[in-house]
């Protein structure tokens, strides 16, 4: 598949994880969150310290995940994303997309080995997706 191809077959999930996101509006973990609900996609924060972020209530684990989430945005520093990677896939992502600076190489070894669509190669989703901050 194309990045092109691959961007589209993540983009089509009905619902998406955010792994790293963050109440920080400064941090990407924030924007992309924004991003998706910029763009009326429905989006679930991943993150054990908060109860939701811009009004949108978090799980704690990617494992807490709704079925319907096939598709994840990693915002993790490459040593979380290779812990998390084997998590996601054992709960069944078809689709994980590292944001620039999340990607690890045996993470993507992993999911390329998995049949995973993996997005590694310095997509950016806000860029994508067209981001603006309000």
């Amino acid at each position: 598949m194309t990045i092109q191809e691959q961007i589209q077959q993540f983009l089509v999930s009905p619902s998406f994880g955010v792994v790293g996101a963050s109440t920080n509006r400064e941090k990407y973990g924030n924007k992309v969150l924004r991003c998706y609900l910029q763009n009326g996609k429905n989006a679930v924060p991943v993150n054990p310290n908060e109860a939701e972020i811009e009004g949108v209530p978090c799980v704690a684990t990617l494992s807490d995940l709704p079925a319907e989430a096939v598709s994840i945005s990693m915002i993790t520093p490459p040593a979380v994303t290779a812990k998390l990677v084997p998590l996601a896939i054992a709960k069944g992502i078809k689709n994980i997309w590292m944001q620039p600076g999340a990607e690890h190489p045996e993470a993507v070894t992993l999911c390329v080995d998995n049949g995973i669509n993996v997005i590694a190669d310095g997509s950016c989703l806000l860029v994508v997706m067209g981001y603006h901050e309000h």
